[in-house]
């Protein structure tokens, strides 16, 4: 059971990747205290052994610091890659010709091995490839069962394993490879928060995922493949959250086109009450620089106007010489958005109708009723996170306090906008509900004498899925007086 611990004063969440640069517990600490609410764990880099040591030292800071701590382990997926050159690298020449082909052979400037026989069978004729994060351009003329014959459109250095996308077709390769699946069964006998899972195409390939994990950790969906976004809705469906990684996207797609995606994207997994994740390059110059750029502020906070519910960083706080400051400077940011009093007005740019159920009604009852009855925070009783998920979908303009006798339903938290989330032991009634509810906002510093919250619950108690309860309160001062839990 956790000890009283103040909310951040934000609602947005920040996620923070951990790397060479931030890979002790006093770096992870520091990384924590300096705003971070979560932490990435990347498992495309180094061996399972070496992140043992990172989520043994998140774990022993939530005990010390008495807050749910949260981690994402994010599955490399398949990456495609070409062969070996002969020579270790190539110059490629803008109009020249480029065969790939599945002969092991060491290639050359016109030739080289692409080991990857699903793109031979999905290639079409005037499909882009695009080589080293599209660097190089590739566009097919023709094709075989074994050969993909390509202009230089682009042309450049190319050495041994470089990266390719195929930003035109959908690519039928499953969403976890071997490597992944080793991954995460490590990751879930580690009892990390949420899997992240790559380079997702279609709803199909999340099943996979979610039959492994069996409801042991929730699984995010990372968007980064153009793919994706003609299933969008139907992808956000399927899973517990979702991730704009900008990177990949960036690379398959235009510039110009991600700004309009990600905000379609977020607004999607807003309405249907999915957390969301904005990714990639946020403070990018923080990686060699204390200071970011005035375009990476903006962006940060066109993110956080929005309504994300977290945004992260990348190789900033993982590999970059100033991650503490990183992760300050996001959190500088995010406070001063959303200390502005328009923000309120533009996170609810997007409607989000409730669900025809009770405990949807609820949850937008009880966010009008925070600001009509000046309510200083609505304190919700759950034990899958459900409820929590549907007020913070709102958007309210008060803090929501996640009360829960399930660790990993708390832990989870991490991502979501707007909660702070303790691990306690259940009610049993109506009069344990209102007395709990008072001490907890006083205890954690939710609330004040004199202040009203909103309490909703579900009645029978410790029922999952049973929302039905929404009751206002006001608050004394006296709740702690002889309580020693």
């Amino acid at each position: 059971m956790s000890k009283a611990t103040s909310p951040r004063l934000r609602k947005v969440r920040v996620l923070a990747t951990l790397g060479p640069a931030s890979s002790t517990p006093e770096m992870i600490e520091k990384l924590f205290l300096a705003g971070a609410d979560a932490f990435r764990i990347n498992m495309s880099h180094g061996d399972q052994d070496s992140k043992i040591p990172l989520i043994e030292a998140i774990r022993k800071m939530e005990k010390r610091t008495g807050r749910p701590s949260t981690i994402l382990a994010d599955l490399q997926g398949p990456k495609l890659r070409v062969g070996k050159f002969a020579a270790g690298k190539v110059v490629l020449t803008t109009g020249a010709t480029f065969r790939l082909d599945r002969d092991e052979t060491p290639g050359d400037e016109t030739r080289v091995e692409l080991p990857h026989r699903e793109i031979f069978l999905a290639i079409e004729e005037g499909a882009r490839l695009l080589l080293d994060d599209g660097k190089i351009v590739l566009r097919v003329t023709d094709h075989g069962d074994d050969w993909i014959e390509t202009k230089v459109v682009v042309g450049g250095a190319l050495s041994n394993s470089k990266g390719l996308n195929v930003p035109d077709v959908v690519v039928p390769m499953a969403a976890l490879t071997d490597k992944d699946r080793r991954d995460l069964t490590f990751a879930l006998d580690q009892k990390v928060d949420w899997i992240a899972l790559s380079f997702v195409q279609r709803p199909e390939d999340l099943a996979e995922a979610r039959l492994l994990i069996q409801g042991r950790a929730a699984l995010l969906a990372k968007i980064e493949k153009p793919s994706a976004i003609d299933r969008l809705e139907e992808i956000v469906e399927q899973c517990d959250g979702v991730m704009v990684a900008r990177g990949d996207l960036g690379v398959e797609l235009p510039p110009e086109s991600v700004p309009p995606l990600q905000k379609r994207i977020v607004e999607v997994s807003r309405r249907l009450g999915r957390p969301v994740v904005v990714a990639t390059q946020m403070l990018e110059s923080m990686i060699t620089s204390p200071s970011p750029t005035r375009a990476e502020v903006s962006d940060v906070a066109t993110a956080v106007y929005d309504g994300a519910d977290a945004i992260m960083l990348s190789a900033e706080s993982a590999a970059g010489a100033w991650p503490v400051e990183s992760v300050a400077m996001m959190n500088s940011i995010a406070e001063a958005v959303e200390r502005d009093p328009m923000h309120g007005d533009r996170v609810h740019f997007t409607i989000t109708r409730p669900d025809p159920t009770t405990a949807d009604a609820l949850a937008e009852a009880a966010t009008t009723i925070a600001q009509t009855a000046g309510a200083c925070a609505i304190i919700c009783f759950t034990t899958s996170g459900s409820t929590a998920r549907r007020i913070a979908r709102e958007r309210p303009s008060v803090p929501i306090l996640v009360l829960t006798p399930n660790q990993a339903t708390a832990r989870r938290m991490g991502l979501l906008w707007g909660t702070h989330a303790v691990h306690t032991r259940d009610v049993s009634s109506f009069e344990d509900m209102v007395a709990k509810a008072k001490r907890m906002a006083l205890r954690h510093h939710i609330a004040k004498a004199g202040d009203r919250v909103i309490v909703m619950a579900g009645v029978p108690f410790g029922t999952p899925g049973s929302t039905n309860v929404l009751h206002v309160v006001r608050i004394i001062g006296d709740e702690l007086k002889g309580y020693k839990g």
